[in-house]
C-alpha cells in the first residue's frame, strides 16, 4: 500500500522546482496522491477494510488543505498541478 523509495525519487525529481527540493507543495501533493491511489486501488479487493479507510480519507484531506494553500499563493500554479496529477476539482 505505501510507495517504495524509488518511486518517491522518481515522484520528487519530477516534480521538485528545485535541485534539492524535497519539500515542496507539489511534491508533497504528488506523493500524497500517489499513496492515495495505491489505497483506492486496495480498496477495489478489501471492501470492508475500515482502518484504512480513515488513513485514506486523512490523506485526501492533507492533499485538499497543501491545494488549498497552492491556490492562495499562486492559481496558475494550482492548475497547473492538477492538470499533471489528473485531479479533478
Amino acid at each position: 500500500m505505501s510507495i517504495t523509495q524509488e518511486r518517491k525519487r522518481e515522484l520528487i525529481g519530477e516534480y521538485a522546482t528545485g535541485t534539492n527540493d524535497t519539500g515542496s507543495p507539489e511534491v508533497q501533493v504528488a506523493i500524497l496522491t500517489e499513496r492515495i491511489r495505491n489505497l483506492t486501488e486496495h480498496f477495489q479487493t478489501h471492501k470492508k477494510d475500515n482502518h484504512s479507510r480513515r488513513g485514506l480519507l486523512k490523506l485526501v484531506s492533507q492533499r485538499r488543505k497543501l491545494l488549498d494553500y497552492v491556490k492562495v499563493r499562486d492559481v496558475e500554479r494550482y492548475r497547473a498541478l492538477i492538470q499533471r496529477l489528473g485531479i479533478r476539482r
